[in-house]
């Protein structure tokens, strides 16, 4: 089968950042769907480990995101049949979806909305699963849950924080307010659903303070360590912190009076240590496809970057790495 990987960890313009080669046929395991993969996103994932992860044994294969169409199932596969059309993030630890077939694990993968042909579908697991296990499994709420309480997304433009604001808004009582710094950005998180909009470049503690808010919670996807003394400031006392990027340190002592909480959100957790909730992550995609059908969310894609090929997937990395994508871009199968 077709596949883009790479060998040797670098930049994105290096000669050999990315290459095509022909990989064997997948083979899957009992608990294991065989999916042919119609559609793909770019995450910053694949920019992370393109950039820092050495393989060994060979190229290694990213795209953490796909939609497509089952082709195989595992012996004690019961809920999918071949012909299914699905979507999913998969495991951090196995082949990825930049290639023709992948093999995933049957309890990561949800049941792709009808209403969003498969190259949409790709845009929502990661950033979905992200949003929904920061909300329900870090900051512990429950639906309805949050009246008279705010959410600070710092970063709110990005693919997280435009499915964050989205859920936060139809399933808590929670107040949103979201940074974002550029006019488009400014205009996208409204349209997400953003209470208030604050510009991370100037000084949030008196821009949130202006508002009347402390927020209870804060999600911080980017630059949590230039924004933590701000973080620290403007929460409310006994709050919660929610992060998903790598600050190569962060002094939480002063995070002590306030007796905040810390979290570390990474959603490949589950599938790496196949954890006894795992399937938490299919029905929570399932649940999110039926509100795609329905109308109750919507799609965050803002890019649709042509077919995957060498040329288009670098690309998509080179714009990752630009840190300017407002929500996703994504790919249609080879």
């Amino acid at each position: 089968m077709k596949a883009i990987g790479y060998e040797t960890a670098g930049p994105v313009d290096a000669p050999d950042a990315l290459r095509a080669f022909d990989a064997p046929r997948p083979e899957i395991g009992p608990q294991d769907l065989l999916v042919d993969v119609r559609g793909v996103s770019v995450n910053p994932v694949d920019v992370k480990l393109r950039q820092n992860a050495q393989p060994e044994g060979g190229p290694r294969v990213l795209g953490f995101d796909a939609a497509g169409v089952v082709v195989e199932a595992g012996a004690e596969v019961s809920d999918f049949i071949i012909g299914d059309e699905v979507f999913y993030a998969g495991d951090v630890t196995r082949a990825g979806s930049n290639a023709e077939l992948q093999a995933v694990d049957a309890r990561l993968v949800g049941r792709k909305p009808t209403r969003l042909d498969f190259t949409e579908a790709a845009g929502l697991p990661l950033t979905t699963i992200t949003a929904w296990e920061m909300l329900f499994d870090s900051f512990r709420l429950t639906e309805g849950g949050g009246v008279g309480q705010s959410l600070l997304v710092i970063g709110g433009a990005g693919g997280v924080g435009s499915i964050l604001i989205q859920l936060a808004k139809t399933l808590t009582g929670l107040t949103v307010i979201a940074t974002a710094s550029r006019e488009e950005t400014r205009d996208w998180v409204r349209d997400m659903g953003a209470d208030h909009v604050v510009d991370h470049r100037g000084n949030l503690v008196d821009q949130v303070a202006a508002l009347g808010q402390a927020p209870a919670y804060v999600a911080a996807l980017t630059a949590t360590d230039q924004h933590w003394p701000a973080i620290l400031e403007l929460i409310a006392p006994r709050g919660q912190i929610a992060l998903i990027d790598d600050p190569a340190a962060l002094d939480i002592k002063p995070a002590k009076p306030k007796a905040l909480s810390i979290h570390w959100e990474f959603m490949f957790s589950r599938p790496m240590f196949a954890t006894e909730d795992i399937a938490a992550q299919r029905d929570l995609l399932n649940r999110v496809s039926q509100m795609i059908d329905t109308g109750t969310l919507r799609s965050t894609v803002t890019e649709r970057a042509g077919a995957l090929s060498v040329e288009t997937l670098r690309a998509a990395h080179a714009r990752q790495e630009s840190g300017k994508v407002i929500g996703k871009q994504v790919l249609s199968g080879f």
